[in-house]
């Protein structure tokens, strides 16, 4: 009995349900499971940093547009630091023309801007192109000068049938200012006190020293270009008349670059291309043809003034015009003296036959359509006789004689062609 009593209270009874051992497979999903709890309790802290990195940079960018854009009254006192030329481009906004006066420093927000100029009818107006400003000022005083004409700079007008270098009308000894001068003028401004113009000069040497595709010469005037060397003209009739924009600060040689590269636009627009090859003959020779037609004739006669330039290029006569005689000249008069008429120039069509070596002017829309649209007729001659611009066409020498004395009588001609 002792031995079975103290067996029973070495051996007690177990509490509760049997206790069983936990594998090592379970131990090793239990680590899991808190591994990926740990990971996403990391990656949630680290989201909620980057979302509150992200609001505090999206306030502060918010913040400075805000106050750039739509400030609250800033706005620059005084009169301004420094002249400065700035440019309005085609098809800008109220809102945009502050954005570029604002990032040049003129206005001090872009808001200021758009309110002083609400309810400017002028503003509307404002043309594209270049403007003299000035730094630091006053917005309402940003939108007078934008209004003021007198602070636009740039602007070049380049009438139909003006050549390159001035000429001297030697009837009333006015000198019309060539397209080298005009171009200089237009570059003209005034920055604190100091005027700054692109010289003539500098336009001379940039046309005769710049590769012809640096100047954006179009590919069918190259070989004519390249022809004439040095000489300044050879860039003659390359730049079509018509009213630019150009930079002030730009140089001679990218001034001449961006209205070449212009007119062989307009160029191309006139269909100058296809008419040539329909023609049978190049571009550059239409195109010095339109020079001649508008030298030498009113708008009426383009079209049959045309047509004798090229009846007599095919008839092989010498075309005998007095404005390639007097165009190395820089001059303009209706008739030309023996002396001028035996001098040989490249552009003289008394001497040699043929076109002249380059166009003798920017010929204009009218001329050019003429010289690609001819008005069909067999006349070798024609002749203006009365200061109305009245001109007798003939295909007769004779008569073409005839009708020289009648200019001479009325006071048009003082001597033969």
């Amino acid at each position: 009995m002792v031995d079975s009593a103290r067996r029973e209270r070495t051996d007690p009874g177990a509490v509760g349900a049997p206790r069983r051992g936990m594998s090592r497979v379970d131990r090793g999903a239990r680590r899991r499971s808190e591994q990926r709890k740990n990971r996403r309790r990391v990656a949630g802290r680290v989201t909620l940093v980057v979302l509150v990195v992200i609001a505090v940079v999206a306030v502060f960018v918010g913040t400075r547009l805000w106050n750039t854009v739509f400030g609250s009254g800033d706005d620059y006192t005084g009169n301004g630091k420094r002249d400065i030329v700035i440019q309005i481009q085609a098809g800008d906004s109220t809102t945009m023309v502050g954005e570029t006066l604002h990032t040049q420093g003129v206005v001090a927000t872009v808001r200021a801007f758009v309110n002083a100029a609400h309810g400017n009818a002028a503003i509307n107006s404002i043309q594209p192109g270049f403007y003299r400003m000035r730094t630091e000022i006053p917005a309402a005083n940003a939108v007078a000068r934008l209004a003021d004409p007198n602070s636009r700079v740039g602007r070049l007008v380049i009438p139909e049938g003006r050549q390159l270098d001035d000429t001297t009308d030697m009837k009333t000894n006015v000198v019309n200012p060539g397209i080298f001068s005009l171009i200089s003028r237009a570059t003209c401004v005034d920055l604190d006190g100091n005027k700054r113009c692109v010289s003539v000069d500098d336009l001379r040497v940039a046309a005769s020293d710049s590769a012809p595709t640096s100047l954006a010469v179009p590919p069918w005037a190259v070989e004519p270009v390249t022809e004439l060397g040095k000489d300044h003209r050879r860039i003659e009739g390359l730049i079509a008349p018509g009213t630019f924009n150009v930079d002030p600060s730009a140089s001679a040689e990218s001034i001449l670059t961006s209205l070449i590269s212009a007119g062989a636009v307009e160029y191309a627009k006139s269909g100058l291309v296809d008419s040539a090859q329909a023609m049978g003959l190049s571009p550059y020779d239409i195109l010095v043809v339109a020079s001649l037609v508008q030298q030498e004739s009113n708008t009426q006669d383009f079209p049959k003034v045309a047509q004798v330039i090229y009846n007599r290029l095919h008839a092989h006569h010498t075309l005998e015009f007095d404005s390639t005689v007097n165009y190395p000249l820089d001059r303009r008069e209706v008739a030309t003296t023996d002396a001028d008429r035996g001098q040989r120039t490249p552009w003289n069509t008394y001497v040699s036959q043929g076109l002249p070596a380059t166009a003798i002017c920017s010929p204009g829309v009218d001329a050019l359509r003429a010289a690609e649209h001819p008005e069909p007729g067999d006349w070798l001659y024609f002749v203006t006789i009365d200061a109305q611009g009245t001109t007798l066409f003939t295909k007769d020498y004779q008569q073409h004689l005839a009708n020289i004395e009648l200019a001479k009588r009325n006071g048009v001609l003082d001597s033969a062609r």
